[in-house]
């Protein structure tokens, strides 16, 4: 199969999946706006339950169309066909690494809270703080359970979702342009992860969740397929979403975490993504430098 690519440049590739993120952004927006308006909500009420519904259905609107959209005209205009397997939708290299993604993800942990309590003393603007503080109140007012099936909604709506469409967009997509335009893998994947975690506009946790993306992203590369990172970043946010429905006070507060875990967590997961590259065949020049495509001489997305 040659001729796979109808934009070869990736800045062009980069300008296609922002541009369109951009327009999906505004729809998101102005479809928020008539629902609220239509619904008569001016703001919404965190003690309302109709009013914490309908912000649960536009989240998960939003996951959907904000990020699977754009990724889906982004390989339509890059590629000639085969878009599934551009994007990872695939099986790993080695079907061990979905178990290694899991348990890596777990073990983090320990790693991820040390970092959220470090990144907790760090001093912000008062506005950010501001918003920090209105975004854990909302969250709280997600998480609120009044029943197993409120469970079930928050874990699909906060977890799910959101692992499926944000591993397409920042690491199916943007991960893939990234590592292109750097020509370095491990540049791309950090980099990718600092935007990661810059988007979600929750500076309180910027070093957790950035050090989370660094390793969906060696994940995904080393393994082939985005399988790997969203199962990953699913577990993830479900035992976070599962934990915080049962205590409340962990939503905006780190669980202590002695340094000695949090040095032998952090150690124990680059080992994990150590033996991913070790087991891994993928190579830039596999990726990228070759514009045909059979059994031998394989892409990832």
């Amino acid at each position: 199969m040659r001729g796979h690519l109808r934009l070869a440049s990736p800045w062009r590739q980069l300008g296609v999946l922002f541009g369109f993120f951009c327009l999906t952004y505004v729809f998101i927006m102005s479809l928020t706006l008539i629902v609220y308006s239509v619904s008569g909500i001016n703001s919404v009420d965190l003690n309302n339950p109709r009013d914490i519904g309908i912000a649960k259905i536009l989240q998960a609107l939003a996951s959907i169309i904000l990020f699977v959209f754009p990724v889906y005209i982004f390989v339509r205009f890059t590629f000639t066909g085969n878009y599934g397997y551009f994007l990872g939708l695939k099986k790993a290299e080695r079907s061990n690494m979905y178990v290694l993604g899991i348990v890596g993800i777990l073990l983090a942990m320990p790693f991820v809270f040390w970092l959220g309590d470090l990144n907790s003393r760090i001093p912000l603007p008062s506005e950010l703080v501001k918003l920090e503080e209105t975004s854990s109140k909302q969250m709280a007012a997600f998480l609120k359970v009044n029943s197993p099936l409120d469970i079930v909604i928050n874990v699909f709506i906060i977890a799910l979702l959101p692992a499926v469409c944000e591993e397409l967009f920042f690491r199916s997509g943007l991960q893939r342009i990234i590592i292109h335009i750097c020509r370095i893998p491990w540049a791309g994947i950090v980099m990718t992860a600092i935007i990661f975690s810059a988007f979600h506009m929750q500076f309180a946790g910027f070093l957790p969740r950035m050090f989370l993306g660094v390793v969906l992203g060696a994940m995904y590369w080393f393994s082939g397929s985005i399988y790997t990172s969203m199962i990953a970043h699913f577990v993830n946010n479900a035992v976070q979403v599962i934990a915080a429905s049962y205590a409340p006070k962990y939503i905006d507060k780190n669980p202590e975490t002695p340094v000695l875990a949090a040095i032998v967590s952090g150690i124990v997961v680059w080992a994990i993504l150590w033996y991913f590259q070790k087991q891994s065949t993928v190579t830039y020049s596999k990726v990228y430098n070759t514009d045909e495509l059979n059994t031998t001489n394989q892409f990832i997305a």
